[in-house]
């Protein structure tokens, strides 16, 4: 299963430390892990391994939601043709639906299958007790989303995984600021960057990287979660991004990485076929433009999340399907093209965006 990339920490180490009990998913749950060990340990690219690559190659990873088999197979298949490390991200959401047992065969299935690298992140972990339970499970990352909360109790959260995270090998990542769109700002006095804006501040990203001791720092410069992303113009606040990343070169901590969510481009076509076959997704619809994108990267945005653009190319291919055979009720006749949807999305992505392609082995 894969070469001198893989790192030794193994992934989803036996569930029962997460506090799931194998009973009550499957009578035979705790005799089978018990029975066979070799199937509780997959092992995982570091991420750290994977960022300070990326930051000496000046691109981005991807960081893809998953949460079923299409969307991990078209992920992978892509990335895996494209030979580009991978970050495959699972939020609080993805846990309840799939179920974490589920998504951990899914996964092991999809690493022997591939020899790129490949790290597994808690995407907006809200609560130290499911970053305990990620990181216990083998995470290589974990992200605490403490961002809802004053400065103090957001570090104060984040500085509790990071010890716990820290004595696991295990990363992690915090946010400072809020996801809420370009729209929201509440702008400048005097040529200085706003604290009581929703926006990350750049002499507080320092302030807060120093006191949490957190591994990468999820930033807000207009970025926000959904298909609806914008109100107006279309752009993130790219002068803020570098502010930030210059506040933390002078403040010595050298090149730090940074986190960009929320950081699909909606693109227009998906949402154009998802309307005409169908949906009411409506015409203000609105991403991050690739461009900004590729800035970021270029800044340092180390780490790109997208999740809602998989979501679009799923729903558009699926759409499709039953308004051309209305009659088809298998369902490998219409996940098939949303899986292959979601690949040609993501091999777009990494070698046109992210220009991670052809960095799997550095």
């Amino acid at each position: 299963m894969g070469g001198s990339h893989r790192d030794s920490r193994s992934f989803f180490l036996p569930l029962t430390a997460s506090g799931i009990k194998m009973s009550e998913i499957c009578p035979m749950g705790a005799e089978f892990f018990k029975s066979k060990p070799d199937t509780d340990f997959m092992p995982l690219t570091h991420t750290k391994e994977l960022f300070a690559k990326a930051l000496k190659g000046k691109y981005a990873l991807g960081a893809f939601n998953v949460n079923n088999m299409e969307l991990l197979q078209g992920i992978v298949e892509a990335c895996e043709e494209e030979k580009a490390p991978l970050m495959l991200q699972i939020s609080k959401g993805a846990r309840q639906y799939a179920n974490p047992v589920y998504l951990k065969k899914l996964i092991e299935a999809a690493v022997s299958l591939s020899n790129i690298p490949i790290a597994v992140h808690l995407d907006h972990g809200d609560t130290f007790e499911l970053c305990k339970d990620c990181i216990d499970e083998g995470f290589t990352s974990v992200m605490i989303d403490a961002s809802h909360e004053p400065f103090e109790k957001n570090v104060e959260i984040c500085r509790r995984v990071v010890e716990y995270a820290h004595k696991h090998d295990c990363v992690v990542e915090g946010e400072l600021g809020h996801l809420v769109g370009a729209q929201f700002d509440d702008g400048e006095e005097g040529g200085n960057y706003s604290r009581s804006g929703h926006y990350t501040n750049p002499e507080e990203a320092v302030k807060f990287v120093r006191m949490s001791g957190v591994d990468s720092l999820a930033v807000a410069i207009g970025n926000s979660h959904g298909a609806y992303k914008f109100k107006g113009e279309q752009h993130l606040d790219l002068e803020r991004l570098k502010a930030i990343k210059q506040a933390l070169m002078d403040a010595g901590l050298g090149d730090y990485p940074l986190v960009l969510h929320g950081a699909s481009s909606v693109p227009k076509d998906l949402v154009e076929e998802i309307n005409r076959y169908g949906g009411k997704m409506g015409t203000d619809t609105a991403g991050v433009p690739e461009a900004d994108i590729e800035v970021a990267r270029r800044t340092g945005c180390t780490k790109v999340n997208i999740d809602t653009d998989l979501r679009l190319a799923m729903t558009a291919a699926i759409r499709k399907a039953f308004a051309d055979n209305p009659k088809e009720f298998d369902p490998r006749k219409f996940l098939g093209p949303a899986r292959t949807k979601v690949k040609e999305l993501v091999r777009h992505k990494v070698r046109n965006v992210l220009c991670c392609s052809g960095h799997a082995f550095d």
